[in-house]
């Protein structure tokens, strides 16, 4: 039985060129893209109230100021006027504060409007723009 030749060097030309380094491992990986999908929530619920807020925030009118009361009964839309403005369709006669209850305007004024955020409630009491 014949034996076969021994090996031959390796031709330099042949050699595959030395492997590069593996990319360390992402820290955190799952862990982190939850701390962001958490994080953009929050930012969004921050936002969303604070826009809510913004937008939807009970009228600190006192006595002496006009206001434009517009939409329905049960959601009314309060805003600010200045009492020459044509819009202005009431006038604040009495503003009674931490209660929510419209009787207290009595017959002071011809409309009540109760306010409410949170913690906060008063009562205006108003009267028509003449």
């Amino acid at each position: 039985m014949a034996t076969p030749p021994p090996p031959h060097p390796a031709d330099p030309q042949q050699v595959p060129p030395p492997a590069e380094p593996a990319a360390p491992a992402k820290k955190g990986g799952k862990g982190m893209k939850v701390l962001r999908v958490v994080v953009l929530i929050v930012a969004a619920v921050v936002v969303k109230l604070g826009i809510s807020y913004f937008f939807n925030s009970p009228v600190h009118a006192e006595a002496g100021d006009c206001v434009q009361v517009t939409g329905s009964e049960n959601d009314p839309k309060v805003s600010t006027k200045e009492c020459g403005d044509k819009d202005a369709n009431f006038k604040v006669v009495k503003v009674v504060e931490n209660t929510f209850d419209v009787n207290v305007c009595g017959e002071t004024g011809e409309a009540a409007l109760a306010q409410q955020w949170d913690q906060e409630k008063f009562v205006l009491c108003l009267a028509p723009v003449k």
